[in-house]
């Protein structure tokens, strides 16, 4: 499977796409995290120590070899499909069954850029979405900037993720209105920080479309664990009972 998550800053993304990747690396997946979130905590979520870790989209010299031009530059003429199928193996770090990949992202006024730095991710993505092997999970910023149309139909679900709360659904409308504009239809969501029936009510009625494949409550264990930055217990029963549930239908739907 391939799955991208989505979602508000905030909202708890990181640690879903974090708890399912450990999930299918206990089920005996080979899974592959993908931090493409310019704040760049996967890792520590997963328990992974990523420190001294430079994004591969601030790889300069990297970006240059493979493409052909330095970054930072915009126009010319530069290679539009340099190798990266090598990078997954060579750049990341493995922990219980998981890889984290660092692939971070590019910051730059006018989002139709073409420029060397932004090629060599959408190559990257491009490569982990179709062609790699077992699991893939993508942690994205509240966009979906590194979804083209090219990677869209490779996706097996883009998971949005939504707390109880007004803006938290507002961006769940324009990350769909995003996936229509792409063409990616297999999009749902999973509510998170959930209290009580009424705020998952809430989100149930005001989603617009957007299907509810899962609930992960909230949880004294995940507040704790990001105080402490470290990983939550997957053991906790409430945690795990949750996280089965999505990857299940997550599985199912496949």
């Amino acid at each position: 499977m391939k799955i991208a998550v989505s979602g508000k800053g905030g909202v708890g993304k990181t640690t879903l796409a974090s708890l399912l990747a450990r999930y299918w690396a206990r089920k005996g997946y080979r899974v592959l995290a993908v931090d493409a979130d310019p704040d760049a905590n996967l890792g520590s979520a997963l328990g992974i120590d990523t420190t001294g870790i430079v994004p591969i989209a601030k790889m300069e010299e990297l970006i240059a070899e493979r493409t052909g031009a330095k970054p930072g530059t915009v126009g010319g003429f530069f290679k539009m499909n340099p190798k990266v199928d090598d990078l997954p193996e060579a750049l990341g770090r493995d922990k219980d069954g998981v890889r984290v990949l660092v692939m971070g992202t590019i910051k730059k006024g006018g989002g139709g850029c073409v420029c060397p730095e932004s090629v060599m991710l959408k190559a990257l993505i491009t490569h982990l979405v179709l062609y790699h092997k077992d699991l893939v999970i993508l942690d994205m910023e509240a966009g979906i900037e590194h979804l083209g149309r090219g990677t869209a139909q490779g996706v097996d679900r883009l998971i949005i993720v939504v707390e109880p709360g007004r803006r938290s659904i507002e961006t769940a409308a324009k990350v769909k209105q995003l996936t229509q504009d792409i063409g990616l239809s297999k999009v749902v969501a999973v509510a998170s920080k959930v209290r009580n029936e009424r705020e998952e009510a809430f989100l149930q009625t005001n989603l617009d479309g957007i299907r509810l494949i899962g609930t992960l409550p909230f949880s004294e264990e995940i507040a704790s664990a990001d105080l402490e930055s470290r990983p939550p217990n997957l053991d906790d029963p409430v945690i795990f009972s949750a996280v089965e549930k999505i990857a299940s239908r997550l599985e199912a739907e496949a």
